[in-house]
């Protein structure tokens, strides 16, 4: 068996689904249309930029929503899975994930975007494994705002994958290939990690040091 880890947003999806949910607030007018977008735009540029503190993007990010009762929130993902996610959703992506589930691979996706957002999104890809920043619930499994652990994020990726492995008795030294598809020099320590690091449809500082280091390059989107 080997191991393939998935990072999700401009990866496997023509987009940045955290950004997206934002916006898809202020759309569905659950957020204000000029002091939400422009600090969910101001966190955005953070994350590209490599400066982001999450724990502060994750406050902000689940303030507008984690109030709503379950039904509502349910009801928020469904519709912003088939107003944004479904659409966006592209064949060679998902043929992709396909090709490595049919070789037998152990297959995850691991994204540094909050689970509220995407374990949805895993569904659509037929990723049973989801591997995304966990959110604090408290003793009424309401979500604080905190995140709950390591996140998902940058050198948090190994840990997080790591811990996931263990669980099942595995670790990285157990598999004869290990490949990691991403986009983003946030991902660097995982792509290190890799046997097979993939730069997919990467940024032009990834696709910088991918062609340094001779890895794979893949445009799943034009």
């Amino acid at each position: 068996m080997n191991l393939c880890l998935f990072d999700l947003d401009h990866t496997l999806l023509p987009l940045d689904s955290d950004h997206e949910f934002g916006e898809f607030l202020v759309r569905v007018g659950l957020a204000d249309p000029v002091t939400h977008r422009a600090r969910n735009d101001a966190f955005y540029q953070q994350y590209v930029d490599g400066t982001l503190v999450l724990d502060d993007y994750i406050a902000f990010t689940t303030s507008v929503w984690r109030d709503l009762d379950p039904e509502e929130q349910r009801a928020l993902q469904d519709r912003f899975m088939d107003d944004v996610i479904r659409p966006a959703l592209k064949p060679q992506a998902l043929e992709l994930v396909r090709q490595h589930q049919g070789k037998g691979d152990l297959v995850a996706i691991v994204t540094a975007t909050n689970e509220f957002v995407t374990q949805p999104i895993a569904q659509a890809f037929g990723v049973p494994d989801l591997i995304a920043v966990k959110l604090v619930r408290d003793a009424q499994g309401r979500v604080t705002g905190e995140i709950d652990g390591v996140p998902s994020f940058r050198e948090g990726k190994i840990t997080r994958v790591d811990d996931w492995l263990a669980q099942r008795g595995l670790s990285f030294g157990d598999f004869e290939r290990v490949s990691f598809y991403s986009d983003s020099p946030n991902d660097l320590p995982l792509l290190y990690r890799a046997t097979d690091p993939v730069a997919t449809n990467p940024s032009p500082a990834l696709e910088a040091e991918a062609q340094a280091r001779g890895w794979r390059l893949l445009y799943l989107f034009s």
